[in-house]
């Protein structure tokens, strides 16, 4: 790490042969590899632990599509004002959708976003996570299950809204720069 992608100083770890690997597959797919995976790599156990949950929440087999799991990532992430989060994950909505326009909205107010009913569910209900998770009731449950979530879809609202609050947090606190990469992608 030729420069800190946060506000700590923390020398990249040796990462072991595998750990290489996913980062070369992160330059040869995307052209750099994310300051996230950066700032962890300073201690090779906590970079698998958050490579193993980004990987199942935001890749592993879901009833929520990609593009789904990214757009709770944004609003998740301006209910926050998480900065790094919101350059990165604006980015992969605007690539997985091909509508920059959705992006910035997400970003900005995802209630002007041109959404389905389902999609609108989903964000509601991972907004209502972030401001007041304790007063979510089975009513709020419903009205995703109104818009067609099953139980197991649900799951991974909850799970992948939640994960966005901690990162959030976690990204704040250390104040994690986003790559410029990410700025102008997809526009």
């Amino acid at each position: 790490m030729t420069k800190n992608v946060t506000a700590l100083d923390l020398p990249m770890a040796e990462l072991p042969p595998e750990t290489q690997r996913y980062f070369d597959i992160c330059v040869e797919k995307l052209g750099f590899v994310p300051n996230v995976l950066q700032s962890y790599a300073h201690n090779v156990d906590k970079l698998n632990a958050f490579t193993g949950m980004y990987n199942d929440l935001m890749l592993g087999d879901s009833g929520l599509s990609k593009l789904e799991r990214e757009m709770i990532a944004v609003v998740v992430s301006s209910i926050n004002k998480c900065f790094y989060c919101l350059v990165s994950h604006g980015s992969a909505v605007r690539q997985i959708s091909g509508k920059p326009e959705l992006g910035e909205a997400l970003v900005m107010n995802y209630r002007v976003a041109d959404l389905s009913t389902r999609e609108r569910a989903i964000l509601d209900f991972a907004v209502k996570m972030t401001e007041a998770s304790a007063k979510i009731e089975e009513p709020d449950r419903q009205l995703l299950r109104d818009a067609g979530l099953s139980d197991a879809d649900i799951w991974d609202v909850a799970a992948v809204a939640s994960f966005y609050n901690m990162s959030n947090r976690f990204s704040s606190a250390v104040a994690m720069e986003p790559n410029p990469e990410y700025h102008s992608a997809y526009r």
